[in-house]
């Protein structure tokens, strides 16, 4: 992202967007034809592609660098990044900022059982006694 912007101020992306942004998480930099090869039917026109990559760069979400009489374009923003982002943005709209409202939903509507929360405790157990002996 931008140097300016801040995490709290990363700006929730279109599902077109998402589509062309992971592209680039999944395959790093690639030119406009590429990512169009990469997107599920029905494909959109290259023209199309072209102006929301642009967009993307506008908006500090993608960098490019000139190969020849093409620029070939890369994120500026990781995945990570943007996953929690959008989690957090979620958790606060629907779920009143609290994470144990959100697992309770994916519990309740049996998205996670309780042997997945389980283990999912055990591998947060271990990973602060892990970070605790450094």
């Amino acid at each position: 992202m931008k140097d300016k912007e801040t995490k709290s101020s990363v700006k929730q992306l279109s599902p077109k967007e998402e589509a062309i942004m992971a592209c680039f998480w999944q395959h790093g930099p690639l030119f406009v034809r590429e990512i169009l090869e990469l997107l599920p039917e029905p494909k959109p026109h290259f023209n199309t592609v072209s102006t929301f990559v642009r967009g993307l760069e506008a908006k500090g979400w993608v960098g490019h660098e000139q190969v020849g009489n093409s620029y070939r374009y890369h994120a500026l923003a990781e995945a990570g990044e943007y996953r929690e982002n959008s989690l957090r943005r979620i958790v606060d709209r629907f779920f009143g900022r609290s994470y144990i409202g959100f697992v309770s939903t994916l519990v309740n509507e049996d998205k996670i059982s309780t042997d997945e929360l389980r283990e999912l405790i055990d591998k947060i157990e271990a990973q602060k006694k892990e970070r605790r002996s450094d």
